[in-house]
């Protein structure tokens, strides 16, 4: 039954065009992503330089003289 339904079936060759099918979007996508990971990077790297060897230490915060 199938073969009896397609037998006059021949397929429409479809060409691609870019500027109609509109799928260069993920290139600019890419191209964000690629650009934010950078910057995050060299912020991260900027902020390291500026910090230096420095760490900070917290002390606990005491609780013994606080009114129950």
């Amino acid at each position: 039954m199938n073969k009896e339904l397609f037998k006059d079936y021949v397929p429409e060759i479809l060409i691609y065009d870019e500027a109609v099918d509109g799928s260069g979007e993920y290139k600019v996508r890419d191209k964000h992503l690629n650009t934010k990971a950078d910057l995050l990077e060299k912020i991260r790297k900027a902020k390291a330089a500026a910090k230096g060897n420095k760490t900070v230490f917290r002390q606990n915060i005491r609780t013994e003289n606080e009114a129950k």
